[in-house]
């Protein structure tokens, strides 16, 4: 199951302001990504959002492609409520009103993964002995 990082660039010195906009963060509706025909296509486990100094970073944990992830979320008022009013945090504005735009900052914007461990990942033979 991969895992995403999402960086953004944030001013700094806002942090509790930043911090407020994901305390009242109001959740997807439901974590199944689905086609344009309705078929699930992918599912979100988990997510974590980080915050220091000017970085900020969201973690995704997913069954399914990134690109899903960015069209399920793009649809999520909770998400455009949210980038709307991390607008203003922002050191280098991007827009993410569209579906399209929110694919092209995921894309731009995601971390290099150089190594990814979990139990999930470990052999059953170590597994076993656990």
């Amino acid at each position: 199951m991969p895992t995403a990082a999402i960086t953004y660039k944030v001013k700094p010195g806002f942090e509790e302001e930043i911090a407020e906009i994901f305390a009242d963060f109001k959740r997807a509706g439901s974590p199944i990504m689905r086609d344009d025909s309705g078929k699930e296509i992918g599912r979100i486990q988990a997510t974590a959002l980080f915050i220091k100094d000017d970085r900020m970073v969201r973690f995704i944990r997913f069954d399914g492609t990134l690109d899903d992830v960015a069209r399920h979320m793009a649809a999520q008022e909770g998400v455009k409520e949210a980038e709307r009013r991390l607008a203003a945090y922002l050191a280098e504005p991007r827009d993410t009103s569209t579906v399209e735009g929110f694919l092209t900052y995921f894309r731009n914007s995601t971390m290099r993964c150089l190594s990814e461990l979990s139990v999930d990942s470990l052999p059953p033979e170590i597994l076993a002995k656990l």
